[in-house]
């Protein structure tokens, strides 16, 4: 059972809306280091579109590396918000109340963290994506030229743009009625901006009930968008003829649970940092972490059962290709080490602490292992680009290795740097916890009807 603590909607109002309309300064502070990062990684994206892509570590064999890596990664923390929102809402789950938006939030910079990372960057020149043959997107219809559908490039642009625009909609609707307060406790220009954006919200009972319905059924519509989108990054990998190692039929699944696994862990990562520097711990509680703990310990379960069934899968067939593939991730050097270090980070170390239920109430403890996930989930995304695409070839000049450029890194980081000041701006604008989620939490929280019995509402939680 859950430990609750009553609060009035003043209350709620007061320190959900404290980021909004008060700016300390810690927020400058990270905004501007925020800032200066992205813009090191601007100043080295502009170097890399003066040289080309010389600059980079990227060879003959290995054209694929840190920038397609950055691309599955940030692909795979943007499922955290439908994981945590749109599920949990049709599961009517209580304790995804306060991290809902953040987790939105965090979908929707992670998208736009994940097209910055590979579709512009990895190009080299980006303009010739669509000069003179317009593989993506079409410029000259009167010539019939039209994006070549059989390629994954077309296919990553559609999926990825009808998830960012179904994600945007699922924050837009939600932030409706906080908008709505945000416009009656503010004055001037603020309370012009704010009426335009909350579209005439006065909180009629059918305003409510289409607000609720159109949650609903978005969190219904996205899912198979939720599903398509990892199955088509993995898709990239298994329709590349050349190379050996990338075809498994576990391919799509794998990647989506991986996803899942990265993603929930962010979240995670950005309740505990919510909890230290916007002082919410009278909204998220040790409970929640207790939650989100326990599902995390099922998703990464199911993952290691898919990332053993990939293996089993590989060595199963006694294909040279497969087993030597194995043989250069797991006993060669260095990647036998990124291997472990993988292995222990996303797995080996954090599910044995998941299951005590004192480390999954320890704000401090979910951070440092929910931190060790994504490293390792990271390392995951390399072990299976790199080495994949470096292994021996028929030809002595495609023999090669690969290593990461200070161009590279520094527009790798760039991009954790974007995501940062993406939520810091955020929630300046607007409110990381929705407040009426909180206030219904609050109103309907001793009792629930569940079918015919009225029951204590803890049961659900």
């Amino acid at each position: 059972m859950q430990e609750h603590i009553q609060l009035t909607q003043k209350e709620i109002n007061e320190d959900l809306l404290s980021g909004v309309f008060k700016t300390p300064l810690w927020w400058w502070i990270a905004v501007m280091f925020f800032g200066l990062v992205f813009l090191a990684g601007a100043v080295a994206y502009g170097y890399l579109l003066n040289q080309g892509v010389g600059v980079t570590g990227l060879n003959r064999p290995v054209m694929w590396g840190v920038y397609v890596v950055n691309f599955v990664f940030w692909i795979g923390i943007s499922h955290a918000g439908i994981m945590i929102s749109a599920i949990l809402r049709l599961t009517q789950a209580e304790w995804r109340r306060p991290v809902t938006r953040a987790a939105e939030v965090l979908t929707l910079f992670s998208l736009t963290a994940a097209m910055l990372a590979a579709p512009l960057v990895h190009e080299g020149r980006p303009w010739r994506a669509f000069l003179p043959t317009p593989w993506i997107l079409p410029w000259d219809f009167a010539r019939g030229i039209w994006p070549n559908i059989r390629s994954p490039f077309v296919w990553d642009p559609m999926a990825i743009s009808t998830y960012f625009i179904s994600s945007t909609l699922f924050v837009a609707i939600a932030l409706l009625p906080d908008l709505a307060v945000i416009r009656d406790r503010s004055t001037g220009i603020r309370k012009t901006i704010y009426s335009f954006l909350c579209l005439g919200w006065r909180g009629y009972p059918r305003q409510w009930k289409l607000q609720t319905v159109a949650g609903l059924l978005l969190s219904a519509l996205v899912l198979p968008v939720f599903v398509s989108v990892h199955s088509i990054v993995s898709w990239d990998f298994a329709v590349t003829i050349g190379t050996e190692g990338w075809h498994s039929t576990i391919f799509a699944p794998y990647f989506i649970i991986g996803a899942i696994h990265s993603g929930v862990s962010a979240v995670v990562t950005l309740m505990a940092i919510m909890v230290w520097v916007w002082k919410w711990d009278k909204y998220i509680r040790p409970d929640h972490f207790d939650a989100i703990g326990r599902l995390l310990i099922v998703v990464a379960t199911t993952w290691f059962f898919f990332f053993f069934l990939e293996w089993v899968f590989a060595l199963y067939t006694l294909e040279n290709p497969e087993i030597a593939l194995r043989e250069l991730q797991v006993f060669q050097w260095p990647w036998s080490g990124l291997f472990v270090l993988f292995l222990v980070t996303s797995f080996l170390i954090p599910v044995p602490m998941w299951l005590f239920k004192r480390v999954r109430r320890n704000i401090m403890l979910m951070f440092i292992t929910t931190i060790l996930v994504n490293i390792g989930m990271w390392l995951e995304r390399f072990l299976i680009i790199v080495p994949g695409l470096m292994r021996r070839q028929p030809m002595i000049f495609d023999w090669g290795s690969y290593t990461p450029s200070i161009v590279e890194i520094i527009m790798v980081i760039a991009t954790f740097a974007w995501v940062g000041l993406g939520m810091l701006v955020f929630s300046k604008i607007f409110p990381l916890i929705p407040l009426f989620d909180m206030k219904e939490a609050m109103v309907g929280r001793e009792k629930i009807k569940i079918g015919r019995r009225t029951v204590p509402a803890s049961i659900r939680e």
